[in-house]
């Protein structure tokens, strides 16, 4: 017996950006036996972040997820629904600042390309669970980060 399925978001006015919501993938290989997790670089203050984007016309929150990974990160890999936890920060735009609710989807990583579109405007790097916890600035983040483990995810 399967639970709900999460159907895909349908914008039909407005912008995506209206939407003052995010989603993050959680991209994690096992190594060794040791979960690691990757983060990339902002694109103007170069802090350690997850991959994430705006809400996608027509996908999935966890497929929009995964389609920021492979652009951001250059990772492309299984993406399931189910939120992780949400974390919140303030995005600074031309317009001004907003707050962005971030939800965070786990991304079981497959491939890691040598050439992706944001090559060129960040870095990407695999910590530790708990080294990635401490590269990010984000309490709430932080915590999800401490606190996954991918057994936990089949249902």
């Amino acid at each position: 017996m399967s639970g709900p399925v999460q159907i895909p978001l349908k914008f039909r006015t407005g912008r995506k950006t209206d939407v003052r919501s995010q989603f993050a993938s959680l991209c994690y290989r096992i190594v060794d036996g040791e979960v690691q997790v990757c983060l990339v670089t902002s694109r103007r203050t170069k802090r350690w972040i997850l991959p994430k984007g705006w809400p996608m016309h027509k996908q999935t929150p966890a497929d929009a997820a995964a389609i920021e990974a492979y652009e951001e990160a250059g990772l492309k890999g299984e993406a399931k629904d189910i939120c992780l936890g949400v974390y919140s920060y303030v995005k600074r735009l031309k317009t001004g600042d907003i707050p962005v609710t971030v939800l965070v989807y786990p991304v079981l990583v497959t491939e890691i390309l040598s050439d992706w579109p944001e090559r060129e405007q960040r870095i990407r790097q695999w910590f530790s669970l708990k080294k990635a916890a401490k590269k990010v600035d984000e309490p709430d983040l932080k915590a999800i980060l401490r606190s996954f483990n991918p057994q936990h995810l089949s249902r």
